[in-house]
């Protein structure tokens, strides 16, 4: 039970940044775009926003397949995870 708790601490603590950002009180939809719609309008609330690699780095560790996080799409993110994954294998191997 302890460990229920634990972990919950640490997931509300980890979206504290959510509190501070740009995109809080704007429409979601801005954020999950229509297959082929522009992305520029979300990506420019994301542009000046001070949690803007936190949210990145969210939607990264937690696998977002869809919308703009961090002002970055999923196209955009997946590859920054290919990326990442290269690095580590080259850590490993060397």
């Amino acid at each position: 039970m302890q460990e229920m708790l634990i972990q919950l601490d640490v997931d509300l603590a980890d979206r504290r940044w959510q509190e501070r950002a740009n995109c809080l009180g704007v429409d979601p939809d801005l954020f999950f775009p229509e297959r082929g719609a522009s992305t520029r309008e979300a990506k420019q609330v994301c542009g000046g926003c001070e949690v803007r690699a936190e949210c990145l780095e969210y939607a990264l560790r937690h696998g977002e397949k869809f919308g703009i996080w961090g002002g970055m799409s999923e196209r955009e993110r997946r590859r920054i995870r290919r990326q990442r994954a290269l690095a580590r294998r080259g850590l490993a191997t060397a």
